[in-house]
């Protein structure tokens, strides 16, 4: 009587449990890929000539255990350096130059300023410029640069108005040089906040006074100074056509901005109006922009679908930190398991294939957010309850050959 095949049966229903069971215990494990155990038939090799028709298996063996490495649920959480793949791809992480890779975007920032892991793994991707442009090298660890911006001086200004065309020359005359320009010499005014080379605040305002026909004064002052003409004294330095366009050449330029804060001086400043228009209703400031703003420092960082870091600062303004890298592998069924949700290149997986996401047939990324498991616990019950069944089984074969040989045993 031969026993090895409910051995053996007993043996790969046991390995069944085993791969069923850690699945089970991983279907909460942010990036896990559940595995299926894969079984062969046993045969011995024939001899004396016996026919493939006259062979009897001798059992089962575990021929391969896989992983499934489809898409796991995107789940937000309230870290925004979290980060899941949506697609194909794993992260790559570094650690004292050992190179591993994981779906497991759980990151955070270390006391060092590098993006990592639980396990101290970094986050490797494309590093950024001073001016934000990711830079497409061999990837590093990534790196979050906390140091706060330099301000920036404001060289032009875009204003969008509209000038009533209705509004009459003013009947009080426009006094030149004057700080406090008298009431009733201009039609209207609007202020602009500008930055000077030290990032100090300064408020250029401007005054608009009608010539009539459609022509227009402006004059500026920079922190209540003293009012200055936007063109030659006398002439109309705005025109409208009859269908209320503006005609005059833009941008014009607003020299002798003079500051006291040590500062470069005097601020030269580039005003465009385009846009601007003259007509029959109340006068508007339709849009505003600038291109200065004071130093500040880092406040958030957020990640986009492409995968690029974005720190966002405390006066208003962006800047790319680093854009992460994803890897994809021919055979990721190769790949050997570590542990810590991390997997190594093998020769049976192939050289990785390194870009930024959303190139090529890399998946997209979701900051804030993390892969799930792909465990299917409603079918991992089930199929526990069939391996059950099946080491049952084996059992009561073994159980079966055990009765047959006691029988033989006992004739007499």
């Amino acid at each position: 009587m031969a026993f090895q095949q409910g051995l053996s049966g007993l043996s790969t229903a046991s390995d069944s449990l085993n791969v069923i069971s850690n699945n089970i215990s991983n279907a909460s494990t942010v990036g896990y890929k559940s595995s299926n155990a894969q079984f062969s038939d046993v045969y011995a090799s024939a001899l004396n000539g016996t026919t493939s028709g006259n062979q009897i298996g001798i059992g089962s063996k575990v021929a391969a255990v896989s992983q499934a490495f489809t898409q796991g649920d995107i789940t937000s959480t309230d870290n925004p350096m979290d980060i899941a793949i949506n697609g194909d791809g794993f992260f790559r992480m570094v650690s004292n130059g050992t190179v591993a890779y994981t779906r497991d975007g759980q990151f955070h920032v270390n006391s060092s300023g590098y993006v990592v892991n639980s396990m101290g793994y970094e986050l490797t991707g494309y590093q950024a410029a001073a001016d934000g442009t990711i830079i497409q090298a061999s990837p590093s660890p990534l790196f979050i640069d906390t140091a706060a911006i330099a301000p920036k001086e404001t060289t032009s200004v875009s204003l969008g108005l509209n000038l009533d065309s209705t509004d009459t020359v003013p009947s009080t005359a426009w006094t030149y040089g004057t700080s406090t320009p008298a009431v009733g010499s201009y039609n209207n005014s609007t202020s602009v906040s500008v930055y000077d080379s030290l990032g100090n605040s300064h408020t250029l305002t401007m005054y608009f006074r009608s010539m009539g026909n459609g022509d227009w004064n402006t004059f500026y002052q920079l922190d209540g100074g003293a009012t200055e003409p936007a063109a030659a004294t006398g002439t109309a330095d705005l025109n409208f056509s009859s269908t209320g366009a503006l005609t005059t050449t833009m941008p014009v330029t607003l020299n002798g901005l003079a500051v006291s804060t040590g500062a470069n001086t005097p601020m030269s400043i580039s005003l465009n109006m385009t846009g601007t228009t003259q007509y029959g209703t109340a006068f508007a400031r339709n849009s505003m922009t600038q291109d200065g703003y004071t130093s500040g420092s880092l406040s958030s960082t957020t990640v986009d679908k492409d995968g690029v870091l974005v720190g966002s600062y405390s006066n208003g303004q962006t800047r790319n930190l680093g854009q992460v890298v994803l890897a994809k592998f021919a055979d990721p069924q190769g790949l050997t398991i570590l542990g810590n949700n991390l997997w190594a290149e093998s020769s049976a997986s192939g050289q990785p294939s390194i870009g930024s996401p959303n190139s090529g047939t890399l998946g997209t990324v979701t900051g804030g957010a993390v892969e799930s498991s792909n465990v299917d616990l409603t079918s991992a019950l089930v199929d526990l309850i069939t391996a059950q069944r099946d080491y049952q089984a084996n059992a009561q074969s073994i159980k079966t050959q055990d009765s047959i040989m006691q029988t033989l045993v006992n004739l007499r």
